[in-house]
Formats: C-alpha cells, sequence, structure tokens
C-alpha cells in the first residue's frame, strides 16, 4: 500500500501546491484516493472513474488515442493483470495540465508551465484532428509535430541528470518514448523506464547511490535500453499516467507487444538499493529471455527468408531483363526503320503540301491584287478631259516608267495613290509619292486634300519613293 508520505509528495507536485498542512486536508477530505483528490482539485465535477473487475482485467487505449499515451498490459510480479490508465485519468490530464501549469507559475516552478504549456497543445492538437490517430497505417502523425519536443525534453532531463549525479549511470536515450521503444524493439532488448521526481525527499539517494552504483548501471546498459523523463516534462508527466506511478522514485520495464501496445513487464515503486534493484531486473531479464530469444530468432529467419527471395527474385529479374533486352532491341531496331519510313514519308507530303500552298497563296494574293486594282480602276472613274479645273499628273516609277493622267482639281491626293495602285507597276503595298522641286511627301497626312489644295494643280510631276 502507497504510504501516506508518498501520497503526499505526489499530490504536491501534481498540484504545485507548497503548503502540506493543505494537501493534507485536500487528501483527507477523499479518503487518501489521489485520483479523486486530483480530480477534485481540478475540476468542480470529479470524473466517474472505470474501474476493471478479475484477476485479468487489461486496460487498452490504441496508440493513436487522443492523449498520445501508448496502451499498456500491465503484469505485477506475480504475472496477474491489472488495469491500465482509466479513462477518469485520461480526463484529468488536460485540466491540471493547466492549472499546475498556472501554480507553478505563481510558486516559481518555471517547469510546470512548460509542462502545461506541452499537455495543452498534445490535447489541442488531437482535438482538431491533427493528434495522434490521423497518421498514415494507424501511426501517431501528432509526433511528426512533436518529436522535436520529446526529444528535447529527453536531452534535457539527460543534461540535467549528468550535472547533478555524474556520469557514471544508464545511459539513457536523448529521444522520446515511443523512439527510445522501436529502439529497444530493433536490438531486442528491453526498456528500462525510469520517471524523475525532483521533489521527492527520496529521489537524491537513490539516484546517486542506486542509479549511479556502478554495477547497477553497467548492467542496465548491457541488458536494456535506458529512457528517463521527469514528472515536470510533458512527455514524463504523461507517461507517469500511463504506468500509474503512484510512489516515487518510479523504475519500470516494458517491452513492445502487438497490435500497437507495450507490456508492463515489472514497476519498481519507491527506494530500492543497488542489490534490490539487481535481483529485480535480472529476474525480469530470466523471464523474458524466451521471448525475447524467439523474437530475435523470428526476426533472424525473416532476414534469411528475405535474402532468400531477394537473390531469387534477383537472379529472375537478371533473367529477364535480358530477355527484355534483346526483345526491347529487336523492337527499337524495327521501330527505327519504321520512323525513318514515316519521317520520309512525311517529309515528302509537306514539301508538296508547301508548294501547293505557296501556289494557291500567290494566285490568291494576284487575284486579290488584281480585284483591287480592278475596284480602284471603277472608283477613279473616267479621266476627264482638259479644263481649268483640270489636273494634269505625271507619274514616275523606280523602273524608270512613266503613266500620266488627268484628275479633276477637286479629287483628293488619295485618288493618285489609288491610280498608282490600279496601274499594278509595283510588287509592293508601302510607297510614298514625292514632288522634287521642292520636295514634298504626300504621305498620310496629306491624303484628304485635294490636289488644288496640296499645290498640285494645274500639273505636277511626281515619283514613286519606295518606303
Amino acid at each position: 500500500m502507497v504510504d501516506v508520505a508518498d501520497k503526499l509528495a505526489y499530490f504536491q507536485a501534481i498540484t504545485g501546491l507548497e503548503d502540506p498542512d493543505l494537501c493534507t486536508e485536500i487528501l483527507q477530505a477523499h479518503d487518501w484516493d489521489l485520483e479523486l483528490a486530483i480530480s477534485s482539485f481540478t475540476s468542480t465535477n470529479p470524473p466517474q472513474q472505470t474501474s476493471t473487475t478479475g484477476n485479468n482485467a487489461t486496460v487498452h487505449s490504441n496508440l493513436s488515442s487522443r492523449d498520445g499515451q501508448s496502451s499498456i498490459d500491465r503484469s505485477d510480479s506475480s504475472g496477474n493483470v491489472v488495469a491500465g490508465p482509466g479513462l477518469a485519468w485520461k480526463i484529468i490530464t488536460l485540466p491540471y495540465s493547466v492549472i499546475s501549469g498556472s501554480i507553478g507559475l505563481i510558486s516559481g516552478a518555471v517547469g510546470f508551465g512548460l509542462w502545461a504549456a506541452g499537455g495543452v497543445l498534445s490535447y489541442s492538437l488531437g482535438m482538431i484532428g491533427l493528434g495522434s490517430g490521423s497518421g498514415r497505417n494507424g501511426e501517431s502523425s501528432d509526433r511528426l509535430v512533436s518529436v522535436s519536443a520529446a526529444a528535447s525534453e529527453a536531452m534535457e532531463f539527460v543534461s540535467a541528470f549528468e550535472r547533478d549525479y555524474g556520469s557514471l549511470k544508464p545511459n539513457f536515450v536523448s529521444e522520446g518514448f515511443m523512439d527510445a521503444l522501436q529502439r529497444s524493439r530493433g536490438a531486442f532488448k528491453l526498456l528500462f523506464v525510469y520517471l524523475h521526481s525532483p521533489d521527492h525527499p527520496d529521489t537524491p539517494s537513490f539516484c546517486g547511490g542506486t542509479l549511479c552504483n556502478e554495477v547497477l548501471a553497467a548492467f542496465v546498459n548491457e541488458n536494456f535500453v535506458a529512457w528517463g523523463g521527469s514528472i515536470r516534462a510533458s512527455e514524463g508527466f504523461k507517461m507517469s499516467n500511463s504506468l500509474k506511478a503512484s510512489r516515487f522514485p518510479f523504475c519500470a520495464v516494458v517491452m513492445p507487444a502487438t497490435n500497437q501496445r507495450i507490456a508492463l513487464l515489472q514497476q519498481i515503486e519507491g527506494p530500492k538499493s543497488p542489490e534490490e534493484m539487481l535481483m529485480i531486473l535480472q529476474r525480469v531479464i530470466e523471464e523474458s529471455n524466451p521471448v525475447l530469444l524467439q523474437a530475435r530468432l523470428d526476426a533472424e529467419e525473416r532476414r534469411s527468408n528475405t535474402r532468400l527471395r531477394e537473390e531469387q527474385d534477383a537472379a529472375y529479374r537478371a533473367a529477364l531483363e535480358a530477355d527484355q533486352a534483346r526483345e526491347r532491341q529487336r523492337r527499337e531496331e524495327q521501330e527505327r526503320l519504321e520512323r525513318e519510313a514515316a519521317e520520309a514519308e512525311r517529309k515528302r507530303k509537306e514539301e508538296e503540301e508547301a508548294r501547293e500552298r505557296a501556289a494557291r497563296e500567290a494566285a490568291e494574293r494576284e487575284a486579290a491584287l488584281a480585284k483591287m486594282r480592278q475596284e480602284k480602276a471603277l472608283a477613279l472613274g473616267d479621266e476627264p478631259e482638259k479644263g481649268p479645273n483640270v489636273t494634269q499628273v505625271l507619274v514616275r516609277f523606280p523602273n524608270g516608267d512613266r503613266k500620266e493622267r488627268r484628275f479633276h482639281s477637286s479629287a483628293v491626293v488619295q485618288s493618285v495613290y489609288d491610280y498608282v495602285d490600279s496601274l499594278g507597276c509595283l510588287e509592293v503595298e508601302d510607297y510614298s509619292l514625292v514632288s522634287n522641286f521642292p520636295r514634298v511627301v504626300y504621305g498620310s497626312d496629306k491624303l484628304s486634300l485635294s490636289l488644288k489644295e496640296a499645290g498640285l494643280h494645274p500639273q505636277a510631276s511626281l515619283f514613286v519613293e519606295l518606303n
């Protein structure tokens, strides 16, 4: 049975209350039920507790549950299985995380504030669908968000432990709990878990005298993967809930189980001497050796089968690739010949189409020019007879040709351009009519002037200047 002093110390560590009398009164009011006292302290409506019955009762919560905690198969030293964390305890986690963080700020315990922020973030991510359970293949996707935070907490714990107790210690891994669990699975070792309660009076002597004992530390490092966490940190606190740690110092031995669960093989609560710890851990190793050995043999058999299949597959692929290479070479040669024949035929057709298109465009262009000359000639009307209101215009072309025509003096300069266009003597459309003395260009700004207004009456000599 957990003694009163341990419950009082744990209650103070969780709630941040420094007054032992007040904590004692709260615990006494709840018949020293630690969970109920914490629930009452953090909520006006205490959550209903869940219980299990029977000697082999188990409580499993999937690894992708909202609080990110793994499901645990708990076994006591006699082999009986006891219940894992109930729903009430999980519901408690968020509210007293926030309250404990606030009280920690008031009392100067900054670590509680950091723990509260981590707890709220983890819970909030779960609520919006970013928490565990939304990842692929059932893996916890909030690990993508919190893995660096978990590793940071682990590194801070290792650093603080070495600073306080020296480097002769179990080699705690600097990574999150789930990563450490996977590491132990890959190494075919059990996972040694130590939950650190900085405020517990037995903590310094246990860490310095037991965990840092040379023989024990060497034994743990050789036979286990070690992970440690402070209950003031987010992941350490969540693991204390999952493992139902009610008395400190607290150690546990766990191993991966099937269906994304972990098996709790041993709980070690309260201060222990190095000799007691060695006896307990040796017993757990002896009891677990058949399972670990079988797991190693199964893994080696799987690797051997996999290697054999890979070798057979490689030989089959080599033969298949050789056949495919020969077939591909034959097909490529045939395709090359077909492409060359198709390319030659395509070029022949393109050249023929180009010639036909050029001839057709030339004919269309010539027909359009002929039609334009005809329309402009008709628009000019008949050439007027000589008279005082008739202008005589002489046009010289670049090739030396000369053309002459009479216009009414009221006709516009555009009429002279239409006359030149109607003759069809030019192969270009961009030109200007220019007089020599004085030099005047009758461009677009003078097209609407009458011949008389333009100074071309009664007679004018113009030449065609190509632009």
